[in-house]
């Protein structure tokens, strides 16, 4: 009896564990970030599209808190550094998307794929340097759930002359 009371105990200990809720407000916080609303999509497309468990975001860039972008070729108009700011307020974008979306970013189970094209010379060379703005916010934000596959790529043009672009696929409940 006693032996059976100790495993429901602990069954019980483990479940509340792992289902507690991350303040994911406070989290961002912490980390500094402040989500602006989602930005409206600039053509003919949707900011993100579910089929089943996947959540697939469209390419966004760094847009500031006033509605302005971040601008120009990384290596020249911007330093590494420069970029990887960019990198990071694209992830805040794309982490007020997920949201709006979900209404919780507690359902997210997991970052799958994410795909960063940087706007540079071809003689360029550090795009995944600039990209893990994006991919150190995820991991600082989901912990290993934010873990994810990735590209990072070269663009000699993107729209607006944005200095970033990220895609992104999530898991979800």
């Amino acid at each position: 009896m006693k032996r059976s009371v100790v495993i429901l105990l602990g069954v019980i200990l483990t479940t509340s564990v792992f289902s507690q809720k991350v303040d994911f407000d406070k989290k961002l916080k912490e980390l500094g970030i402040e989500l602006s609303p989602p930005t409206k999509p600039i053509a003919n497309y949707v900011k993100a599209v579910r089929v089943g468990n996947l959540l697939f975001l469209s390419g966004h860039g760094p847009t500031k808190a006033d509605g302005s972008n971040v601008t120009g070729k990384v290596g020249k108009d911007l330093t590494i550094e420069q970029g990887y700011e960019a990198a990071k307020l694209t992830a805040a974008g794309i982490i007020s998307t997920l949201k709006a979306e979900l209404g919780d970013l507690n359902k997210v189970k997991r970052v799958v794929k994410v795909n960063g094209w940087v706007n540079c010379y071809p003689d360029f060379g550090d795009q995944p340097k600039v990209i893990n703005g994006c991919s150190d916010l995820m991991v600082a934000l989901f912990g290993d759930k934010g873990k994810h596959a990735r590209a990072a790529m070269g663009a000699v043009a993107l729209p607006s002359n944005i200095a970033v672009e990220i895609e992104m696929v999530v898991e979800v409940e």
